[in-house]
């Protein structure tokens, strides 16, 4: 596991990988808001062929835009980053898919859960993204298109692109071959 950009504070006990935000981090490219930013937090491996990578996040969220979840990268122009957005006091369950341009796609969740279970799967140019607030019944958020590639980098990722910084706590991260 190595990071992108890594945090100002981190630690890893076990299976729980624990992280404190900067401030001002991202993920986006272009759309909308007119500005390119990769200076988000990510903790990944690589990865090879198909594979399915799960998370439970618990996050602390305070400001707007604080998130944290799953992220598959290829480069810095084609990624998709999912899990929890905090929007004017509602968590929303995210998507945001990125081919040289950021789209993004959100669910409010039911009551500001306190954790989420995130599932994502990458099956040749196929990514599909599930989440879930019980770590039993998954739901579908998203299938989308990233380009084929024989490896790809997939891991934990969280950020503060509006605010002061944040603690999240990733749990039970697995990646496994289909």
């Amino acid at each position: 596991m190595e990071w992108h950009c890594q945090p100002p504070a981190w630690s890893v006990q076990g299976d729980k990988v624990t992280v404190t935000t900067g401030p001002k981090t991202d993920f986006w490219r272009d759309t909308h808001y007119g500005f390119i930013r990769d200076d988000g937090h990510f903790y990944s491996r690589e990865v090879a062929g198909d594979f399915r990578a799960e998370v439970k996040v618990t996050g602390a969220y305070t400001d707007l835009y604080d998130q944290a979840g799953l992220m598959v990268r290829l480069d810095e122009r084609n990624w998709m980053k999912c899990g929890i957005e905090y929007v004017h006091g509602v968590q929303q369950v995210s998507a945001v898919v990125t081919r040289d341009y950021s789209d993004w796609s959100v669910v409010p969740a039911p009551a500001n859960p306190p954790s989420v279970w995130l599932r994502v799967t990458r099956q040749r140019e196929a990514i599909e993204v599930q989440y879930s607030f019980d770590g039993e019944q998954y739901a579908l958020l998203r299938l989308a298109y990233l380009p084929p590639s024989d490896r790809c980098r997939a891991g934990m990722m969280c950020a503060s692109p509006d605010g002061r910084g944040f603690q999240a706590a990733f749990e039970g991260f697995t990646v496994a071959p289909l």
